[in-house]
């Protein structure tokens, strides 16, 4: 069974292993934190064994194990370096570095190294997002032309954000949310169902700002404001907002010659999908009033409760990951997808006000559906 091993046991890591009492594929190990009282507060409420270093946990994981990187993000990139350098996969949270040539470093060790790189989100792979893939590629709304997709939090310098606390006890990292930034931390929510669905980015049109700055508590926040046009290769266009100002709103609506493909809610990896048809009313075009709900043929995927701020299985990236190494293929948490991610959140992050058109260097094929999701019922 593959080894897995955690360094960082911050706020996610509850989400984490809350997704991981659902069952696992994989022998989770123990954890690391650099801080050893969030270290001894998590594994003791987890029940789970505790490394005195780094180096001890990525020994203990070995060449071929995976380590599940959940450290701030501004580490991220060290420790991923570290661990591909000792031979284990990385599995490691968005995003996989806070620049492309760190992302694009990391990927090419990976490559040099034959070993698996992955970053979250991972939400792309549960049964909401796979539902929209298939009436996609079934063609329920014809031919798609325009895509909103909106990841709006409401106005969160106003949010009693304090009193935010995980599972175990960790209160949320506002700082660094704060100055990593809604687009980084949450626009790949989205980016990865239409990535995995549609194709490779061609360019993107963005602009980004700090609207909010006056009322955070630090001193270099990140834009709190984007919205981007990404034009796709594939020839769909979308637009994608993300604030944590505008009111919360996380719709997702693919627009196409026959109707409207939508849902509600993109952290939650049940949200219902519908179908809303388009038709003439007499003189009037409408979409329908009442819309059809879409479902899989079959139901596989594990879900969660509704526990802390998401409906998200956080586990099935890893375990997707732990599935392509046993099998010995390739994982559809694919280091292609990672870096083209990164990529583009970084080009809406950083658009500001005069960037204009970027051009995308990097390029991610449409990711294979699941087994249990490849049609609709």
């Amino acid at each position: 069974m593959i080894r897995v091993g955690i360094i960082g046991t911050g706020f996610v890591a509850d989400l984490y292993m809350r997704s991981f009492q659902l069952g696992t594929n994989f022998e989770l190990i123990g954890a690391f934190d650099r801080r050893p009282d969030r270290l001894a507060r998590f594994c003791s409420y987890w029940k789970l064994p505790q490394f005195g270093s780094q180096e001890a946990l990525l020994d203990a994981i070995g060449p071929g194990g995976i380590l599940l990187n959940l450290t701030n993000p501004s580490s991220h990139f060290a420790i991923g370096k570290a661990g591909l350098e000792a031979g284990c996969h990385v599995y490691t949270e968005k995003p996989l570095a806070m620049t492309l040539s760190d992302a694009q470093a990391l990927c090419n060790l990976a490559r040099d190294r034959k070993l698996m790189l992955a970053s979250a989100p991972c939400s792309f792979l549960g049964e909401a997002a796979q539902t929209v893939g298939a009436a996609v590629r079934e063609n329920v709304a014809g031919k798609i032309r325009v895509i909103y997709a909106d990841l709006d939090d409401g106005f969160i310098p106003q949010a009693r954000y304090a009193d935010w606390i995980s599972e175990s006890g960790t209160s949320w990292p506002a700082e660094d949310e704060f100055e990593v930034g809604c687009t980084l931390e949450h626009a790949g929510y989205y980016l990865t169902w239409l990535i995995s669905i549609f194709g490779s980015i061609r360019t993107v049109v963005a602009a980004s700002s700090r609207q909010v700055a006056d009322l955070l508590p630090v001193e270099n926040p990140a834009p709190d404001f984007s919205v981007a046009t990404l034009f796709f290769e594939s020839g769909a266009v979308a637009r994608l907002t993300c604030t944590i100002i505008g009111p919360h709103n996380h719709s997702l609506k693919i627009i196409g010659d026959r109707g409207v493909i939508e849902l509600n809610e993109a952290w939650n990896n049940a949200a219902k999908v519908r179908f809303r048809r388009r038709f003439n009313l007499r003189r009037r075009l409408m979409e329908a009033p009442i819309a059809k709900r879409l479902k899989l043929g079959r139901e596989t995927h594990p879900k969660v409760g509704r526990w802390g701020a998401a409906s998200m299985n956080f586990a099935l990236g890893v375990t997707e990951m732990a599935n392509a190494i046993a099998e010995g293929r390739p994982s559809r948490m694919s280091i292609d997808l990672a870096l083209h991610l990164t990529e583009v959140t970084l080009a809406i992050q950083g658009a500001g006000e005069t960037k204009g058109a970027q051009q995308m260097v990097t390029r991610c094929e449409p990711i294979a559906p699941m087994p249990w999701a490849e049609t609709l019922g």
